[in-house]
């Protein structure tokens, strides 16, 4: 998962950025509405926590801008604003899920992969696809029942695949969503990364389309 942080607060920011960091998801931090604006113009992210109080506007006019264009991204609000106006101008201007400070972490992880999760069309926590199951809520995979141990890395191709599935996920789509923009793989890094999940989830669990990229087999049992 990749996320963008729309947050002025250069110590939240840097806190949570460094949390979420060691729960596996990537993310990229703007400090104003402005950068924001250019990074979901240039970029591909999964969601956007969004700060409401920004140096150049409020977050909302942000928002309600980036609806306007078409921009669909799940969008997490968080802020210190807690009034039911500031609320109901938030999903007004087409926020998906509010939180308040101070919060916990762990909430706003749960409610990023709920949100990523419900985007691609999985309602359940557990998405399945053939004999494997990814647990967006304990980070767990499986296949055929036995738990499966994959690297940081892994997982983030793994989940991309699986809450894509059954569509075409492109190399470039991959490397945007799976790796550290600030730090470019190699090319053939991806096909490695590939060719480790399906020794460990099975030959016929990832299907490679030639000059379009990589998708999950829903119907094939993983051998």
């Amino acid at each position: 998962m990749k996320v963008l942080l729309v947050e002025d607060d250069e110590a939240l920011a840097s806190g949570l950025t460094l949390a979420l960091d060691n729960a596996g998801v990537l993310v990229e931090v703007a400090g104003d509405g402005r950068s924001a604006d250019f990074l979901v113009s240039t970029e591909r992210y999964d969601a956007i926590i969004l700060d409401l109080g920004l140096p150049d506007g409020n977050g909302t006019q942000w928002l309600s801008a980036w609806r306007d264009r078409g921009i669909e991204l799940p969008v997490l609000i968080l802020t210190a604003r807690d009034r039911w106006s500031d609320k109901a101008a938030g999903f007004s201007a087409g926020a998906d899920d509010y939180v308040t400070k101070p919060f916990e972490t762990a909430e706003i992880l749960f409610r990023l992969r709920a949100l990523v999760r419900r985007a691609h069309g999985h309602a359940h926590p557990v998405i399945r696809v053939g004999d494997i199951s990814l647990d967006t809520h304990s980070a767990q995979v499986t296949r055929a029942g036995m738990p499966v141990t994959l690297t940081a890395q892994e997982f983030r191709l793994l989940s991309h695949l699986v809450h894509a599935a059954p569509r075409v996920v492109s190399r470039s789509e991959l490397t945007e969503h799976v790796y550290d923009g600030d730090a470019e793989p190699d090319s053939n890094v991806i096909d490695v990364q590939v060719s480790r999940l399906r020794r460990k989830l099975g030959s016929h669990s990832i299907e490679t389309l030639r000059g379009q990229g990589y998708r999950m087999i829903a119907g094939a049992q993983a051998r």
